[in-house]
């Protein structure tokens, strides 16, 4: 009952972090399956199913937070069908290769590309979108009334989410982080537009990667059924929150949280070689 209730928990969290920077939560389940799995669930994890079972709740987050995000118009899906057209397939042959990694091998990289998203989510508030004219243009009124103007080329954009959706296959983390940084400063997109679309293209990615998991029997199910309720119900709340306010506060305490998670996956990933 008690591992129920904190993998109920972690969903909550994870899930709320990730709708409000729209990287999805998988950032903090699969560390915590990693080391809270002998401890309450009786039994080890491996990194496969970590990632396996990361996908499988993040499709249950994404499409809550989608939904939400939906009813307030800030869904891109001409750009989010697009991107999801190369992020798909990456997902696939991302979630493929997870289990040929040593997991020494994979704590490590696991926590290098943590630390590197926490440096990036610290630099993005003080970097200012490229001023680039791209072919195809699009607007968006927020509610404050103000107009914002963005626009993306097809090639750079298949090639963002051929890049985002393989590592959101290999770790299991969505690839929020990656895509709303470049969504925003490449391509100049409003961060609530970025946030909500990215949510909707790691809700479509997710499906396929989780599917490749459940192919390779690298799912946790009891650990899934645990998650998703908590996960619903912080994509609903994360997504309500990027929503009203910036977020900033949590945004920063995600950061902390990503870099003392980042140091341990790379110790550990050290201390396994």
């Amino acid at each position: 009952m008690l591992a129920y209730l904190l993998l109920l928990l972690i969903g909550i969290v994870s899930a709320t972090f990730g709708s409000i920077v729209g990287l999805g939560g998988g950032i903090i389940i699969v560390p915590a399956l990693i080391y809270i799995g002998p401890h309450l669930l009786d039994r080890d994890i491996t990194t496969a199913v970590a990632v396996g079972t990361s996908l499988t709740v993040l499709i249950v987050t994404a499409l809550a937070s989608t939904l939400t995000y939906l009813k307030r118009g800030t869904v891109d899906f001409r750009s989010g069908w697009l991107y999801f057209a190369t992020s798909g397939p990456a997902a696939v042959a991302g979630a493929s290769l997870t289990g040929l990694f040593p997991q020494a091998t994979f704590q490590l990289a696991f926590g290098c590309f943590m630390l590197f998203m926490a440096g990036l989510m610290v630099a993005r508030d003080y970097l200012k979108p490229v001023e680039l004219k791209w072919r195809i243009r699009r607007t968006f009124t927020d509610a404050s009334g103000h107009t914002w103007e963005y626009g993306y080329s097809v090639i750079p954009a298949l090639f963002v989410g051929l890049g985002v959706g393989l590592i959101s296959g290999l770790f299991g983390i969505g690839g929020g982080s990656l895509f709303v940084p470049v969504m925003v400063l490449l391509f100049a997109y409003p961060p609530h537009v970025a946030t909500a679309t990215s949510m909707f293209v790691i809700f479509l990615s997710a499906i396929l990667g989780s599917a490749t998991h459940v192919a390779a029997g690298e799912i946790d199910w009891p650990s899934v059924a645990a998650l998703a309720p908590g996960a619903w119900l912080g994509g609903w709340l994360g997504a309500r929150i990027a929503s009203r306010m910036s977020g900033r506060g949590l945004l920063w305490l995600l950061r902390a949280t990503l870099f003392v998670l980042s140091l341990r996956l790379i110790a550990d990933g050290i201390g396994l070689w």
